[in-house]
């Protein structure tokens, strides 16, 4: 696989309004996790439409393994022109730095946003230039944005051999678990060596 479209949720479906949301990294490295062992097989395209969400921390996850896979190029396909119009001015500042930071960036319609026939042409051409789909969504939180993609996904799968990779709820709730986990037990390690406790024996 040399091209993988992104994508997911957008961010308000998760309930997430700002990148300060302490579930942004979680669900970041459960999309390194898959994308780790796509790099070692040459993959070299992620591919996003850039919607205030999943595809925007894809971006920056892809970004991230840059240094350790540097074949690594990010592109963002949106819909239509200047997609971040109507954003707050904290969400348009992040966006434009993540485009100075991507390599390849376009939009499908030159014009602004004309309706619904916009997003069908994205995810034709994203579908029809890639090799597989990763996707951030679990059905049983509840139907959202991405059930639509996932069904022209499974479609191509069945008539192509599309390869269509998800992450669920249970995944990303795994990695926050074991994270903090992981901070108990460096806390039970520095309690353990506390200078204080050494110093009475």
């Amino acid at each position: 696989m040399k091209n993988l479209f992104v994508t997911g949720y957008r961010a308000h479906e998760l309930g997430i309004f700002n990148n300060k949301h302490k579930g942004i990294p979680y669900i970041q490295q459960a999309i390194r996790n898959k994308l780790i062992p796509l790099l070692e097989e040459g993959l070299e395209w992620v591919i996003t439409p850039g919607q205030y969400g999943v595809d925007l921390w894809a971006c920056e996850a892809a970004i991230s393994l840059k240094a350790q896979y540097p074949q690594l190029k990010c592109s963002i396909i949106t819909a239509f022109s200047n997609p971040e119009e109507k954003w707050s001015d904290e969400k348009k500042v992040y966006y434009e730095q993540l485009l100075r930071s991507i390599d390849h960036y376009a939009a499908v319609s030159k014009e602004s946003y004309q309706g619904k026939w916009q997003f069908i042409a994205r995810d034709e051409l994203l579908l029809r230039k890639t090799d597989g789909i990763l996707l951030v969504y679990d059905e049983e939180m509840g139907e959202a944005s991405p059930k639509f993609i996932k069904q022209r996904a499974l479609r191509k799968h069945a008539e192509e051999g599309y390869e269509v990779l998800t992450i669920g709820a249970e995944e990303i709730q795994s990695l926050a678990e074991e994270e903090a986990e992981a901070q108990f037990n460096d806390e039970q390690a520095y309690e353990w060596l506390d200078p204080g406790q050494e110093s009475s024996t």
